[in-house]
């Protein structure tokens, strides 16, 4: 018997988050001219429901798993399978609008309270043969967190939401303890209370979770102040099908190669983590934000380059392109377009791409860092805009997710895409991936921004928007996504900090090579010899 439940449930980013983030009345006519008459959708509603099978799992292990976490906590009902079925990416939301499109749904969620239990509940999956899905929040846009079975029977979802607590503070080395499953906004709001914060924030932050930022090597976009979340982590404890694993006895170790950094990054396939140590720091007094134009895609490049080079770099650096220079000036409501405009071409910048700098620390701090980013960005023709857009970045950070919906709703197919290179191989991977995924899309508008920058390179961010193909809106994409993942290979990583989940995983041997692959998978069997961990992600 099949369970039919309402298609609305986790369809956008929008159903835990601060609301949508609603377009202009002009971007539409703006999109339109760009990218072609496009064919609204109605939002999903009651009345699309989406179909979905009947529970596998097995009583015996069903019966095993409550009395680890309780049968309240062992959910076989629909809605809340369907709920951690997939993550956010654009396929995955547009499954959700089409109920006859397929996806695999989980056999059960279950919700332990605390290491332990998670250690208990592995355990029991053991026994069973019962797959595994790690899950946070849920915002993985690479498939991460997809409920696949691989050759099991039956797989749950192992949502740690109950794992939520500060654990330890040691103020004195400024290491902090968190549970796996403390959403961003609560990490900072329980560190807020002690006068500090961890300075991780990446665009997932309002949903994304303490254990989800290490499992998959996040990057913040301070990172270039706080550093990415594997230079946070101190320590780390995870379960797994061998038994419990902990991590991390110092600042720093000759003891080996550094386990820490094996566990980080391994999404769920070496083991759960449960606990994460942190590097944390006061928080700052002062926050500034300012916005630059640099005539030109090369020319800011460059800019950033140097700054880099000579250690100048803003906590927040990102510089946007020609084309996503347009489209933030026709979607943000709060830029007078006109009047920026007549200033930079008064300036003699035609074809702006912004460049957003942010600073957070004491008054001295900034002051002094800020002079030398500015008269670095002086030199290389930069022109300042000031403090709004600056801000105007800031406050607006997390709007793009919401507006997705938006979008989504008006007929596009709009997705993203990101990697990093060696400065020597930025140019020609921006040049690579436009041309491969313009060839896979035709009439398109593709975004990018550099989102960190590093000494010896940058990441690279794309964002497209396009029409969508009503008719194969998943094959429209997963063939626009392969061209640029062809593109990418031989100059660039798979991914900077998105992982490498399903999507990825085809790939990942051509980055690391065959030798690199079968290490992992040694170190697979080492810790889930039977394979229940996240089956078919990462390798």
């Amino acid at each position: 018997m099949n369970a039919l439940i309402d298609h609305r449930l986790r369809r956008s980013w929008t159903e835990e988050a601060a609301g949508a983030a609603p377009l202009p009345a002009r971007a539409a006519r703006w999109l339109e001219q760009r990218i072609g008459q496009t064919a609204p959708s109605a939002a999903p509603t009651a009345d699309l429901p989406v179909e979905i099978p009947s529970p596998k799992l097995a009583k015996p292990a069903e019966e095993a798993l409550a009395e680890v976490v309780g049968a309240e906590n062992v959910l076989v009902d629909a809605p809340a399978r369907l709920a951690r079925a997939t993550g956010l990416s654009y396929l995955d939301l547009v499954r959700r609008r089409c109920p006859t499109v397929d996806f695999p749904v989980p056999d059960a969620v279950v919700l332990p309270a605390d290491p332990d239990e998670v250690q208990a509940v592995l355990d029991v999956c053991v026994r069973h043969d019962v797959g595994v899905v790690p899950f946070g929040g849920g915002t993985s846009v690479v498939g991460g967190v997809a409920a696949l079975r691989g050759e099991k029977t039956s797989v749950i979802a192992l949502d740690l939401v109950r794992l939520d607590a500060l654990v330890s503070l040691d103020a004195e080395s400024r290491i902090a303890v968190l549970q796996a499953g403390v959403r961003g906004p609560e990490a900072e709001r329980l560190l807020a209370g002690h006068g500090l914060t961890l300075g991780h924030v990446p665009q997932s932050f309002e949903r994304a979770t303490i254990g989800g930022f290490a499992a998959t090597r996040s990057a913040g976009q301070a990172s270039s102040g706080y550093g990415r979340f594997e230079d946070m982590v101190t320590g780390v404890r995870l379960a797994t099908p061998r038994g419990p694993w902990k991590l991390g006895v110092a600042p720093a170790s000759a003891a080996g190669p550094d386990l820490r950094q094996l566990a980080i990054g391994s999404e769920g396939t070496l083991g759960v983590i449960t606990e994460v140590a942190l590097r944390v720091r006061p928080v700052p007094p002062v926050r500034r934000y300012e916005g630059y134009a640099l005539p030109g895609w090369a020319a800011g490049a460059e800019a950033v380059r140097d700054l880099a080079q000579h250690h100048a770099l803003a906590d927040v650096t990102r510089l946007s392109d020609v084309d996503e220079t347009e489209v933030s000036l026709a979607l943000n409501a709060g830029v007078k377009t006109a009047a920026l405009r007549r200033y930079l071409a008064a300036r003699g910048v035609r074809r702006p791409c912004f460049l957003i700098v942010g600073w957070e620390g004491t008054a001295h701090d900034v002051a002094l860092r800020r002079r030398e980013t500015a008269r670095r960005l002086k030199a290389s023709g930069a022109v300042r805009v000031g403090k709004a857009l600056g801000e105007s970045w800031r406050h607006g950070r997390f709007a793009g997710p919401r507006q997705r919906d938006t979008l989504l709703d008006m007929g596009l197919c709009v997705e993203t895409l990101e990697t990093a290179a060696y400065w020597s191989n930025v140019d020609e991977l921006r040049d690579d991936v436009r041309a491969a995924l313009t060839a896979a899309l035709g009439k398109a508008i593709i975004m990018c921004h550099i989102s960190h920058a590093y000494e010896t390179g940058a990441s690279l961010y794309f964002t497209v928007l396009t029409a969508r193909d009503e008719a194969d809106p998943a094959g429209q994409w997963q063939r626009a996504k392969a061209a640029a993942c062809e593109a990418i290979a031989g100059l660039g990583t798979i991914s900077h900090h998105h992982a490498v989940g399903v999507d990825h995983a085809p790939y990942l041997s051509a980055e690391i090579g065959s030798l690199g692959v079968e290490v992992l998978r040694a170190a697979k069997s080492a810790v889930d010899p039977t394979g229940i961990l996240n089956p078919g992600k990462l390798v």
